[in-house]
């Protein structure tokens, strides 16, 4: 089709808001930074506007599906969230046009709507962010179903086969599309979910009034489903105090999600009721304040083999604000973190308490910890490198027309280490 610098590149997304979901929006800042086009199709939250512009990115968002529970509230949902996508998409077409379609995951399903439209010459880039089927697993357990499991299975394949290019956001997905997918080495990127300038060059103050002397303070940052392991948290922090006999710390929980009511109800009955705080959701950038305020930060997600092959954003935010870690020993979160982490027992909530309370009781090692992870982040591990592997894949499109400004972004994400 040959792109221009200019290229009309569609984004969309279906499990998050628009500027809310971060990769999105790193990503199409940095494409709108280099001159390209950038419309992206997303559902509203309460109060958003169906339509407006933010940081050069143009919106439109539609309506959120109706609640169902349970399993059968993912199909309505999904169904739902499609018509309403290749509705946005085919106005998008017909009044601005397209050339890129740029598809987020998970659902996987839009590779229904890369289907209509590349034959009218518009390419299609897969954006895996999750591995759906485990991660449907990791969801469910025993309640999983096997015919859901297999069309997860086949929707995956299928957007693997019919993208001009997939974007991965760790090497174990990089290994996954290779094997699994058979795509070739030349066709998938990792663009890793690093954190960016606003991040690391921030002015932001610790919350203060916090705990009071003598007070460690925990925080976690991130969704609150069943898979995230925020209720093995508060099992350590049970263990912490129950067992360990601790009564000087203080856990601030910033996020939200569908395990919140549940989780509030688990820390009630451990009577901790007065050692952790639900912060609720908070947007990026205005949490780091309350990172700030922390001495320990930690990530609960058990082991799973989900989780296992997962980079969790919330360890490289960490790592930016200079944090030390306690995590889970997973595959993905050792490469990420390295020695800016204690790592316990994979799902052992008795060993996370251990790790917390030693490192409460190491504040030396804490500060040394935060500045491996900081050193870590702006070498190698930060947005400006991602971004430079984004603009590399869309080069491949169109290596001609588009390579100067893959270069640019690599000289100046070099430039900015």
């Amino acid at each position: 089709m040959g792109l221009t610098s200019s290229t009309k590149v569609l984004m969309l997304i279906e499990n998050c808001s628009y500027p809310r979901d971060v990769r999105v929006r790193r990503e199409a800042e940095a494409l709108v930074h280099v001159g390209h086009d950038v419309t992206v199709v997303c559902p509203a939250l309460p109060g958003q506007a169906t339509e407006e512009t933010f940081n050069g990115v143009h919106i439109r968002r539609y309506a959120t599906s109706p609640e169902v529970s349970g399993q059968l509230g993912y199909f309505i949902e999904y169904g739902y969230s499609l018509l309403a996508v290749l509705f946005l998409a085919s106005w998008v077409a017909l009044h601005h046009g397209i050339d890129v379609i740029h598809a987020a995951n998970p659902p996987d399903l839009f590779v229904f709507l890369a289907i209509v439209f590349k034959p009218f010459g518009v390419q299609f880039i897969y954006d895996q962010h999750d591995l759906a089927p485990e991660m449907y697993r990791a969801r469910y357990g025993g309640r999983a179903k096997p015919i859901v499991e297999a069309a997860l299975r086949f929707c995956e394949r299928l957007s693997y086969r019919l993208a001009d290019h997939v974007l991965v956001s760790n090497d174990s997905y990089r290994e996954n599309a290779m094997l699994r997918g058979r795509v070739s080495a030349s066709r998938v990127s990792v663009v890793r979910n690093g954190p960016d300038a606003a991040q690391l060059q921030h002015s932001a103050k610790p919350i203060s009034g916090l705990g009071g002397a003598g007070v460690t303070v925990f925080a976690y940052l991130g969704l609150m489903g069943t898979q995230d392991g925020v209720a093995h948290l508060i099992g350590a922090l049970d263990f912490l105090h129950r067992d360990l006999g601790r009564t000087d710390f203080l856990c601030l929980l910033v996020g939200s999600g569908e395990e919140q009511a549940n989780l509030e109800r688990l820390a009630q009955a451990c009577g901790l009721e007065e050692k952790v705080r639900f912060m609720g959701f908070i947007p990026d950038p205005d949490y780091i304040p309350y990172l700030l305020a922390a001495d320990i930060c930690v990530d609960p997600d058990p082991s799973s083999e989900y989780n296992d092959r997962s980079t969790m954003i919330k360890i490289l935010d960490y790592m930016a604000l200079s944090k030390p870690i306690v995590a889970f020993d997973l595959p993905e979160t050792r490469r990420s973190a390295g020695e800016a982490a204690i790592y316990a027992k994979p799902n052992s909530e008795m060993e996370f308490a251990k790790a917390l309370e030693y490192l409460m009781d190491h504040p030396e090692q804490r500060m040394s910890m935060g500045a491996i992870g900081r050193l870590r982040v702006e070498s190698e591990l930060s947005w400006s490198t991602s971004a430079a592997s984004l603009l590399r894949a869309y080069a491949t499109l169109s290596p001609e027309r588009n390579q100067a400004a893959a270069l640019g972004v690599t000289s100046r994400a070099e430039q900015s280490k």
